[in-house]
């Protein structure tokens, strides 16, 4: 089966990082085989014989052309028998995808209008990014804060919705270093197509250097801690603070002081309240321009230490 994995999966879809991966490849190059060798007799067949039988003249008659008993059973029992095969390999692959593997590295991975927030057991948290080490058991438990989204990694060739209100799983060994993309695959809102993340397999070594100053994250200052607080909440995703560009929401560049006009034609002065209000009634007060019901609220979300270095 390699050579198939070579010539077909290896050129035409992405890198395979994980066994089961490979094994998707594998059936995915039968199906193009015998769909191709099937298609080569029936339509070659077809072609051959309107050549072999057509009819010679006006006046000719057709041959006549009895039945075959055993060809007819012969093509309705050899698809029946490579379904089945089909069938067969698919369910074995699904199985060992649902299998989940004892003490697997467990990572739980919330999606959220519009990015992916990855916590490990130690407490450390990141946006956008789950790193793992090579040849380890890792399962990923999904749930989502807002709607429906689908977790998808194509080297890995795993996906699985995230569903509000349960949690669901899926799990993978990575065979291969580097970096791999995450997708949602379920339409979620208008930034879908930017809600992508980055699935990094490094050494064991690096992966526990990694955990250990990730870890870190509580006694950095204030301000730093906001910074990263408002990547791993993807605030960045829908308000620019470098900048004066407007996203889904309103930029928050040299805002802080300024006054910000609402759409019910008042004006407020951007302070550490109207921000608190902002964060965890958004509707309360909707900016001149834009629309409200878009942002979440992050009601019970946050903790009074997290909210105060987000404002800072």
């Amino acid at each position: 089966m390699f050579w198939m994995q070579y010539a077909f999966a290896s050129k035409f879809m992405p890198t395979a990082a994980t066994d089961q991966a490979s094994q998707v490849n594998n059936l995915y190059s039968f199906l193009l085989i015998s769909s191709f060798i099937a298609c080569v007799i029936l339509i070659g067949g077809m072609i051959y014989f309107a050549y072999k039988y057509k009819r010679q003249s006006l006046t000719a008659k057709s041959a006549y052309i009895t039945h075959n008993t055993f060809l007819e059973f012969l093509w309705s029992f050899i698809p029946l028998v490579i379904f089945l095969v089909v069938f067969g390999w698919g369910w074995h692959i699904y199985h060992q995808m649902r299998q989940f593997p004892k003490d697997a590295l467990e990572i739980h991975v919330t999606g959220k209008q519009w990015a992916w927030e990855a916590t490990y057991k130690s407490g450390v948290r990141t946006a956008n990014l789950v790193k793992v080490p090579i040849d380890t058991d890792v399962k990923i438990i999904l749930a989502s804060n807002d709607v429906i989204h689908s977790f998808y990694v194509p080297s890995f060739r795993i996906k699985q919705d995230a569903v509000p209100g349960r949690y669901t799983a899926v799990w993978f060994n990575a065979n291969k270093l580097g970096d791999f993309h995450i997708f949602c695959t379920e339409y979620c809102g208008t930034q879908h197509s930017g809600m992508i993340g980055k699935l990094q397999v490094v050494s064991r070594e690096e992966y526990d250097k990694w955990l250990e100053e990730e870890a870190k994250f509580s006694t950095l200052p204030i301000a730093q801690k906001g910074e990263k607080l408002f990547q791993i909440k993807a605030c960045s995703g829908c308000h620019s603070v470098a900048d004066a560009s407007v996203k889904v929401g309103p930029s928050l560049f040299k805002k802080f002081g300024a006054k910000e006009e609402l759409t019910s034609g008042d004006s407020t002065g951007v302070d550490e309240n109207y921000l608190r209000e902002s964060i965890l009634n958004p509707n309360a007060k909707i900016v001149k321009g834009f629309a409200s019901g878009v942002m979440p609220s992050f009601q019970g979300q946050l903790s009074e230490d997290e909210l105060s270095a987000i404002i800072e």
